[in-house]
């Protein structure tokens, strides 16, 4: 349990960076998804195939402590629907980074957390706790404090929509995984995931996709390996032994992360509103976390 908890953090802070990497390329969302898939492919197809060859087959792609799921879907299936909430996470997230700057983007995403507690009441109302539904009303003051106004027209506004939608299909992504796919092998389910981002954002992506500079592809090549294919590993390997919902509770200490690094690298300092609703969101999932553990 506690290396998971490490695993967590780590994937948290490598998500933080990828708004900072986002920014220092100079592409489009539908480019920036594709790529980072293919630099993600790049480096966990190898390590799945040395992994398979020091463990035996029958407990490379299966963990005894859980069970395949008793559903209709096939393996393909489920690839393909949480692939493709996945590249639809990327690309509302970089479109918010660009519209809105890091800390709203990254603010935005974090309600996920409070989206896994409304997905999870949806499908299972049991397992909704109080503590749950406190953290989800205090995410929603934070999120509502941080909306820069109320008018479409804004560009910063549409940003903060969609890292909301972001943190949306990345909820349902998250919850699809644990119910879905924790049967299988972390590293296969992050490899091909990103093998299924790559084939829906190849026909956005391949026409402008060999038009990046040098840098653009260098920071495209660290937000793949690192920032995509480590921390996704990471990510999905922890909700085999963590409850979902305490997973969210840490990757939505992300804006952490990338709010001190922006305002550090770009000097993106954030206004009075955007620092208090952050303010609001961070001691709501601190708060609740610590309940948690001491439950």
């Amino acid at each position: 349990m506690k290396r998971d908890i490490i695993h967590i953090h780590l994937a948290a802070f490598l998500f933080g960076m990828t708004g900072i990497l986002g920014t220092l390329i100079t592409a489009s969302s539908s480019v920036i998804t594709f790529g980072r898939a293919l630099f993600a492919i790049a480096v966990l197809t190898p390590v799945l195939i040395w992994q398979s060859a020091r463990t035996p087959p029958a407990t490379v792609t299966t963990v005894p402590r859980a069970k395949a799921p008793n559903t209709r879907l096939t393996d393909t299936n489920r690839y393909l629907i949480s692939g493709t909430l996945l590249a639809i996470h990327w690309v509302t997230f970089f479109v918010s980074v660009k519209d809105a700057g890091v800390a709203i983007a990254t603010l935005g995403f974090s309600s996920f957390a409070a989206f896994i507690t409304l997905i999870q009441w949806c499908l299972r109302p049991g397992s909704v706790s109080r503590s749950d539904w406190l953290r989800t009303l205090m995410v929603s003051l934070g999120l509502v404090l941080i909306t820069p106004s109320l008018s479409l027209t804004d560009e910063a506004t549409v940003g903060f929509l969609m890292g909301l939608l972001s943190g949306l299909s990345f909820a349902a992504m998250a919850v699809f995984n644990s119910h879905a796919l924790a049967h299988v092998n972390a590293i296969a389910v992050a490899r091909n995931q990103n093998i299924v981002v790559a084939l829906v954002m190849a026909v956005f992506a391949l026409p402008t996709l060999f038009t990046l500079s040098a840098a653009s592809w260098f920071w495209l090549a660290v937000l793949g390996v690192f920032c995509t294919g480590l921390s996704h590993a990471l990510f999905v390997s922890s909700l085999k032994h963590l409850r979902v919902n305490v997973a969210g509770l840490v990757i939505a200490l992300e804006p952490v992360y990338a709010i001190a690094a922006a305002w550090l690298l770009f000097t993106q300092v954030p206004g009075a509103r955007t620092i208090m609703g952050g303010a609001i969101i961070v001691l709501a999932i601190i708060g609740v976390s610590y309940h948690k553990d001491r439950a």
